[in-house]
C-alpha cells in the first residue's frame, strides 16, 4: 500500500514537473513604467504643462496672503510688548483667524488640483489600459505588469515602456 502511494506522488511530481516546464516555456512577461509611459507620452506632457499652470496660478494667488500673514506676525512680536494687552489679544486673534483661513483656502487649492489631475489622467489611463492589452495580446504576451508595483528585479529587455508609449500617442491622437 505504501509502495502505491509512493508510486503515485512521484508520478503527480514528475507529470507536475512537466507541466510546469511547458507553461513557463509559454509564459512571455512584460515590464512598463506607467509613470514613465504617461510621462513622455504627448497627452500626458500636455496634461503636465496643464497642471503645472494651475498650481502656478493658484500658488500666485496664496503669496499675497502668506506675505500679509508673516508681516502681520512680524509686527506683533515686534510691537506686542508695547501694546496694551487688548490689542496685542485682538491682533493674534487676527493673526490665527487669517492663518486659518489661508489653511482653509489651501486645503481646498490642493482639493481641486487633485480633481484636475483625476480629470487629466482619465482619459490617459483609459486608453493606456487598451493600448496593453492590444499589445500584449500582438505581441504574444502572457502578462504585462508595472514595475512600481511591487516587481523587485527585472531583465531591461523585457521592459516594453517604450513601445507602450508609442502605441499610446497614436491612440490618444484618434
Amino acid at each position: 500500500m505504501k509502495l502505491k502511494t509512493w508510486l503515485l506522488t512521484a508520478l503527480f511530481c514528475v507529470v507536475s514537473s512537466a507541466a510546469a516546464v511547458q507553461v513557463s516555456a509559454e509564459t512571455k512577461v512584460g515590464v512598463m513604467n506607467v509613470q514613465k509611459v504617461i510621462n513622455l507620452s504627448d497627452a500626458g506632457k500636455v496634461a503636465k504643462t496643464h497642471f503645472e499652470g494651475k498650481m502656478k496660478e493658484m500658488q500666485g494667488k496664496f503669496k499675497a496672503e502668506e506675505e500679509a500673514l508673516v508681516a502681520l506676525q512680524q509686527e506683533i512680536e515686534k510691537k506686542g510688548t508695547a501694546w496694551s494687552e487688548q490689542k496685542k489679544q485682538d491682533k493674534v486673534r487676527e493673526f490665527q483667524k487669517a492663518r486659518r483661513e489661508l489653511q482653509t483656502k489651501t486645503e481646498d487649492a490642493r482639493f481641486e488640483l487633485k480633481q484636475l489631475q483625476e480629470k487629466e489622467l482619465q482619459p490617459i489611463l483609459k486608453a493606456l489600459e487598451g493600448v496593453v492589452k492590444s499589445f500584449g495580446k500582438k505581441n504574444g504576451y502572457t502578462m504585462i505588469v508595472d514595475i512600481k508595483s511591487g516587481v523587485i528585479y527585472f531583465e531591461e529587455s523585457i521592459d516594453v515602456s517604450a513601445e507602450i508609449t508609442k502605441e499610446l500617442n497614436t491612440a490618444m491622437k484618434k
